[in-house]
């Protein structure tokens, strides 16, 4: 009876703790309120994104929002005109399903913009020397499924990815050999709709640096070592810089297993 007694406490304490450990991993929605902390106004149209199961949503005209989370996922904030927010899903916000999320305004300070339009003659074959023009081409190496771009803003493009790419010094390198984790998650923004449509809209790189771990100021340069010419990262949306490093990290694994 004694030995009998002693195996059904362990049979249940193993199978309350397996319950705890499925319960734990099997995703859990949430829900919440964005409102103006100044104004208390509802803020629609909010971005919100799980940062670690990388899936999205936005606050309707209430403010309201649900998402998908497990317990210590983070769910990043974000709306034009307003500071960024990332909170961290606690068990009491499982357990309550619904909280109150504040946003603040930021303080914009616009600076004065001058406007220098070329002067052109009204002569078509004067003024087409006068207006700066540089080509961008992009070409294919075998093997790839996806092109280099060259010319004037980029050139030499060939030996130096490939040079970035073998050389364990290189920033490329580093960061794609220490950032494996976060650069599979480019695949599984690919598949969420709302995620692309936000990127798509958004110029300012900062989803992007959250999803991945890294400054925005680090983005040019990897995309400089991926032979993009300053002209496409200056002018590209959030969206085309995250294809361009999903295309740049697919490459960089082809080259690397030859």
């Amino acid at each position: 009876m004694k030995y009998f007694a002693v195996f059904f406490f362990t049979l249940l304490s193993t199978t309350i703790s397996f319950a705890q450990d499925v319960e734990s991993t099997v995703p859990q929605r949430v829900s919440g309120y964005i409102i103006n902390d100044n104004s208390k106004q509802p803020l629609a149209n909010v971005n919100v994104i799980n940062t670690n199961k990388v899936r999205g949503a936005k606050s309707d005209a209430k403010g309201y929002f649900e998402i998908d989370v497990q317990p210590n996922d983070t769910i990043h904030f974000s709306i034009l005109g307003f500071q960024s927010l990332r909170i961290r899903v606690t068990n009491d916000w499982i357990k309550n399903k619904v909280t109150r999320i504040q946003l603040t305004e930021k303080a914009i300070a616009l600076e004065e913009v001058i406007i220098a339009p070329f002067n052109l003659t009204g002569y078509l074959e004067v003024d087409s020397k006068l207006i700066p023009t540089k080509e961008n081409y992009r070409y294919s190496i075998s093997g790839l499924t996806q092109g280099y771009e060259a010319g004037e803003y980029s050139p030499n493009a060939f030996g130096k990815v490939l040079g970035s790419i073998f050389n364990p010094a290189d920033v490329l390198y580093g960061f794609f050999g220490k950032n494996g984790k976060e650069l599979k998650k480019l695949k599984e923004m690919k598949k969420d709709d709302t995620i692309r449509n936000l990127l798509e809209s958004k110029y300012d790189r900062e989803t992007i640096s959250v999803l991945l771990g890294i400054s925005k100021d680090e983005i040019p340069e990897i995309l400089q070592r991926c032979n993009y010419s300053d002209s496409f990262i200056q002018t590209a949306n959030d969206l085309q810089i995250m294809d361009a490093i999903s295309g740049c990290y697919e490459q960089y694994k082809v080259l690397k297993r030859n």
